[in-house]
């Protein structure tokens, strides 16, 4: 202590001021970083049992969101009838949406898959083409396509379709089970949350999941008024152009536009494909590509932040980043949910002042904007 001492002597600190910040500085930086170290460690532990666990973790993510939705619709049908009489006519109502959207993405991918096949030929020759355009300048792509994409791969890849589609069904299965009995329990669980000791807890608990089920509801809404938005004008692009099946090109970039930046990239490269053999240049192939992102950009980054607005704002670096991360935990399935986690867990830490400056850290320009007003 007394070297420390005369070093701040020396440097014109007096013996006050070094006790105060020896005292009270320091612990509260050290308590702050210990709090964040805590929180980091946290954070990688609950992302490693994520991905661990996925099979039990991800069913219960995808109840929670979907009874975050259709929660007023059960509220309002119990309290006109017997609350299973209710819970039946909700499960109805999300099996039947559920049906209809997995039949309009099989019927549009079914139609354009069985044209791709049936066009095998032509894309062959394309193929050829390039390959021989590759070789011309010392580029060879024939032995590394021959030693990778071969029959067994292509029975490995079948396969494990086939394991994901009974995966699939059964991970639907545990899903509904979750979501019936916390439709059931949602009431149940409120009162015990407002029972709870820890009052600031029990306002951070209630208050947050609230205002997690709002935007929720509103991400689903705005996110299916820009697919059906996309969808149309993808098709509308289509028809005008004469390219060959306008109308399922429309269904599947309503499909994939639920996926934020990935879906409606993929969604322009399958009419670019079919381009290839419907138009005699290369310029038309090029043309659609960039007319299709024309679209998808002014759509995701003009119209849909507009009518989404504050209550739904992230920064896009965090947008993307969360569906990267989802995918690679859970996959297909993470990259749809990704954004929904994202929005809950800003959510609740708007609702603690100790947390707070990180949703206002990571929310996107609207919501710093209304932090600094």
């Amino acid at each position: 202590m007394t070297q420390l001492q005369a070093y701040f002597g020396d440097t014109g600190v007096s013996r006050e001021a070094f006790c105060n910040v020896s005292v009270w500085t320091c612990p509260k930086k050290l308590a702050m970083a210990l709090k964040v170290a805590r929180a980091i460690v946290a954070a990688v532990a609950v992302a490693f049992a994520a991905y661990q666990a996925a099979s039990v973790f991800a069913p219960l993510v995808l109840a929670l969101f979907i009874i975050g939705i259709t929660w007023p619709l059960q509220r309002w049908l119990q309290s006109r009838m017997p609350k299973l009489i209710a819970l039946a006519i909700t499960l109805i109502v999300i099996v039947a949406v559920g049906v209809a959207f997995a039949s309009l993405i099989a019927w549009g991918f079914g139609r354009v898959g069985h044209a791709l096949m049936s066009d095998a030929a032509r894309y062959q020759a394309l193929y050829d083409n390039l390959v021989s355009w590759l070789d011309s300048h010392g580029i060879s792509v024939a032995g590394l396509w021959a030693e990778h994409f071969n029959v067994r791969w292509l029975l490995n890849k079948a396969q494990y379709i086939a394991g994901r589609i009974n995966s699939t069904l059964a991970f639907w299965l545990i899903t509904l089970t979750y979501v019936i009995l916390g439709l059931l329990e949602v009431d149940d669980i409120r009162r015990k949350v407002e029972t709870l000791r820890n009052r600031e807890a029990a306002r951070v608990i209630l208050e947050g999941s609230v205002a997690t089920a709002v935007k929720f509801r509103k991400y689903l809404l705005v996110r299916t008024q820009m697919s059906v938005l996309t969808g149309l004008f993808v098709g509308l692009f289509a028809l005008a152009t004469g390219l060959q099946f306008a109308a399922e090109w429309g269904v599947i970039a309503f499909a994939l536009n639920y996926i934020p930046f990935i879906g409606p990239f993929i969604a322009t490269l399958f009419p670019t494909l079919l381009a290839m053999t419907h138009f005699d240049t290369w310029q038309g192939v090029v043309g659609t590509f960039i007319c299709l992102n024309i679209i998808q950009f002014v759509i995701g980054s003009y119209v849909e932040p507009r009518l989404s607005g504050s209550v739904l704002s992230i920064s896009p670096f965090v947008v993307l980043f969360t569906i990267f991360f989802w995918t690679f935990v859970w996959g297909l399935f993470g990259t749809f949910i990704g954004v929904p986690i994202a929005l809950a867990i800003l959510t609740f830490c708007e609702q603690h002042p100790s947390s707070r400056w990180l949703a206002d850290l990571l929310g996107g320009p609207v919501q710093a904007e209304k932090t600094r007003a």
